[in-house]
């Protein structure tokens, strides 16, 4: 998600589009040997973002939304006093909401949150636990990581979709003259989401990015919150490339549970983009993970808005408090390993 235009793309039956972010400093790392996808490592927890302790590690953003999105983000203090930011004692699950209970005008401004991890990371197994996500028409759900002066040092869009959309879309963006392409013909073992663009390189007027397409109907939106959520993974191996993974809730791996995770077992991703075809580290570094929810914008209140069968139009909807009852985040952990 950043400040740019969002492209339409369908595939099959499937409504999906292209995402993108925001920004941060640089460092530049040259491509080590490339091997495959996988291997049998065995993964250690670095850091654990949960329950009472999770907004200390988190800093809120409180600017204009990048993409134009029709909200106003939140300080940690407003969002807490509102109810948009809290954690659920009676689960200890971390809860994201869009408002939905004030009157705003149509085309106004709804409050909304948005929140960057303070650590940034140069690889790792990234893991979100979540039982809810939000959904409606006008919604942009995202989370994602990025890296200092976007688009120079990449983002990486684990979960990200608008509106009705039936399937997570995952997507890289590269913004250096370093080979990042996706590997289209790459073969049925490597992937099993659908190819919606192979070029990563993206700039302020082209960032459809390179993107996959989940096939599963349980990886987004209503589809996601009527399975009880579940679990998406990316690996961010450097000599091998990026594999994403989504775990509905009864099939998410033991090992994972156990929190000592093996990816080499779980199967083959949803998405992988090979380090074969694009030069990992030179393209991706420093990221920062951000979760957040905006609403209209560069892609949802596009023509997205209309394809997607919703209503009237997307600042209309802005008006309607009751859009937005189940715009929220409900997340019971986010993790990364080393």
């Amino acid at each position: 998600m950043h400040t740019f235009s969002k492209l339409f793309l369908a595939a099959l039956s499937l409504t999906t589009l292209v995402g993108a972010h925001q920004s941060r400093s640089h460092s530049r790392h040259r491509r080590t040997t490339v091997r495959r996808q996988s291997t049998n490592k065995t993964y250690t927890i670095q850091d654990l973002y949960q329950g009472e302790d999770f907004f200390n590690d988190w800093d809120f953003f409180t600017g204009v939304d990048p993409t134009g999105g029709n909200v106003a983000y939140q300080s940690k203090s407003n969002a807490q006093s509102k109810g948009l930011a809290y954690v659920d004692d009676c689960d200890n699950s971390t809860v994201l909401a869009v408002d939905s209970t004030s009157t705003v005008a149509a085309g106004g401004q709804r409050d909304s949150v948005r929140i960057t991890s303070q650590k940034s990371y140069n690889g790792g197994l990234f893991v979100i636990d979540a039982s809810n996500m939000p959904v409606g028409c006008s919604t942009w759900p995202s989370f994602w990581t990025v890296g200092p002066n976007w688009p120079l040092a990449g983002e990486i869009d684990i979960i990200e979709g608008v509106n009705n959309q039936d399937t997570n879309q995952m997507t890289l963006h590269s913004g250096t003259s370093e080979m990042c392409t996706l590997e289209k013909s790459s073969g049925t073992d490597k992937f099993v989401g659908q190819v919606l663009g192979t070029s990563c390189y993206s700039t302020e007027t082209a960032d459809a990015g390179c993107a996959i397409a989940d096939t599963d109907t349980s990886s987004f939106g209503y589809g996601f919150n009527n399975a009880e959520g579940g679990v998406f993974a990316l690996l961010w191996d450097n000599s091998a490339g990026m594999s994403m993974w989504h775990f509905a809730r009864s099939d998410i791996p033991a090992d994972l549970t156990a929190q000592n995770p093996t990816p080499s077992t779980w199967g083959t991703p949803a998405g992988f983009w090979s380090a074969q075809s694009c030069d990992i580290s030179a393209n991706f570094y420093d990221h920062q993970m951000v979760i957040d929810t905006t609403i209209c914008g560069n892609w949802a209140g596009s023509s997205a808005y209309s394809q997607s069968g919703c209503p009237g139009t997307c600042a209309d909807m802005v008006a309607n408090a009751t859009n937005y009852v189940d715009a929220k985040w409900v997340i019971n952990y986010v993790a990364v390993y080393q």
